[in-house]
């Protein structure tokens, strides 16, 4: 399994993970769900492994143009939570990084960029 970086491309944070990816010579694959989606299984397993608090991101302007019955039914409920991240992918946290070095036995998952994260997984 290679490396796959999802996010959007504009985003000044995924420019940093990007940044930081080529300056640890990590070969990636870009997955932008602005222009290609994501899927419900995918967004599923990622709430599975970190959590529903980590891939929301409730600081950003989708989350607050949100009404708040919908802001209520995704803080009731995780599986509302997961349609709306799959329906406006921008909630979603940025990066997610996933995938399996071919020099590492542990499978990475990162969500959001902290240098030092992506430091101990890739170095």
């Amino acid at each position: 399994m290679t490396i796959t970086i999802y996010g959007i491309k504009s985003c000044s944070t995924m420019k940093k993970a990007f940044t930081k990816l080529n300056d640890l010579d990590v070969s990636y694959d870009f997955h932008d769900y602005k222009k290609q989606g994501v899927d419900k299984d995918t967004v599923q397993r990622w709430v599975n492994e970190l959590g529903i608090e980590k891939v929301l991101n409730k600081r950003g302007t989708t989350w607050r143009k949100l009404d708040e019955s919908q802001k209520q039914a995704a803080d009731a409920s995780v599986d509302t939570a997961i349609d709306l991240l799959v329906e406006n992918t921008s909630m979603i946290k940025r990066p997610i990084v996933e995938g399996q070095l071919a020099d590492k036995v542990q499978a990475v998952l990162l969500c959001g960029f902290d240098e030092a994260e992506f430091d101990k997984a890739f170095s």
